[in-house]
């Protein structure tokens, strides 16, 4: 099932239809033609699960096919910033295949460009992110360590101890699984359809580069190219067709899979802040409930 409703600033839900047709506060907290976007960008009517969806928690996407549920427009904005890049490159990609969706009887993917991409070789794919300043820095691996300056505090608390500079590094741990998975599974989509593909990579845009906080990252440009490498074919099958049938059997039976894990709900983060379908969820209830109780 669909998202259908819009959870409103004063804390009110509206449903989607009722607030598009007539907003029932005074004013409407975006203009139309925003809400509308985001209202269309919500819902695509797929018989087979997409990459995107299979790369979430199995129970979030068996939870968002089967119950109605409630976003914030507010935090669906970003994402239609990246709808928006998505459809202001595929404009411009001459000569290239660009967004189009593929099958392969157990999902589908669909990937942004391919092609001349990035030099002359004519055999790369490409794919757009817009992401923040945060993500970004673990992208690209990037970490701060302590390197001692040679002095030592001579007063206060922490008197005799060695004084520390924070200095960066950039050859920390890459987080680019989900990416790699991603990318991987378009080229496996092209490969059987005869293409040969050569490099991948990421175009990343950070939408918050020019703020103090980004800075402090290391994060000091707009745009960053980001290698992906090959990964295993047998793997990359067995991993996302295992999950295509855990989602499958839940939604044939209608009995709800187990909690994501915790890297795909961030640790329970993503249940309190993030997930849409979490109070539907008794794990994701569970938590949100817990911390608005520490909050109180």
């Amino acid at each position: 099932m669909p998202a259908t409703e819009f959870k409103c600033p004063d804390g009110t839900v509206t449903k989607i239809t009722d607030c598009l047709e007539h907003c029932p506060n005074s004013s409407r907290c975006m203009f139309l033609p925003t809400l509308k976007a985001i209202a269309k960008s919500l819902n695509r009517n797929l018989a087979e699960p997409t990459i995107t969806e299979l790369l979430q928690g199995t129970r979030e996407t068996y939870l968002k096919k089967v119950t109605n549920y409630s976003v914030d427009p507010f935090a669906q904005y970003f994402a239609l910033h990246g709808t928006a890049v998505h459809n202001l490159h595929n404009e411009n990609s001459d000569n290239m295949l660009a967004e189009i969706r593929l099958y392969d009887g157990v999902m589908s993917g669909q990937f942004d460009v391919f092609g001349k991409v990035l030099n002359n070789d004519t055999n790369t794919l490409g794919d757009y992110k817009v992401t923040t300043s945060y993500k970004a820095m673990k992208v690209l691996g990037y970490y701060k360590v302590d390197i001692p300056t040679g002095e030592v505090y001579k007063t206060g608390v922490h008197k005799g101890e060695p004084k520390f500079r924070k200095e960066w590094r950039t050859d920390g741990i890459r987080d680019v699984l989900e990416w790699t998975i991603q990318l991987n599974y378009y080229r496996m989509l092209l490969e059987t359809r005869g293409f040969k593909v050569g490099n991948m990579y990421i175009q990343m845009i950070v939408r918050d580069y020019s703020t103090r906080i980004a800075a402090e990252r290391n994060i000091t440009r707009p745009v960053y190219i980001v290698p992906i490498r090959r990964i295993s074919d047998h793997w990359l099958k067995l991993y996302l067709q295992t999950k295509a049938q855990r989602l499958k059997h839940a939604l044939t039976t209608n009995n709800m899979p187990k909690p994501c894990s915790s890297k795909e709900n961030w640790n329970g983060r993503k249940c309190v802040d993030y997930c849409a379908v979490a109070e539907h969820c008794p794990y994701g209830a569970g938590l949100k409930a817990r911390n608005e109780g520490l909050a109180a």
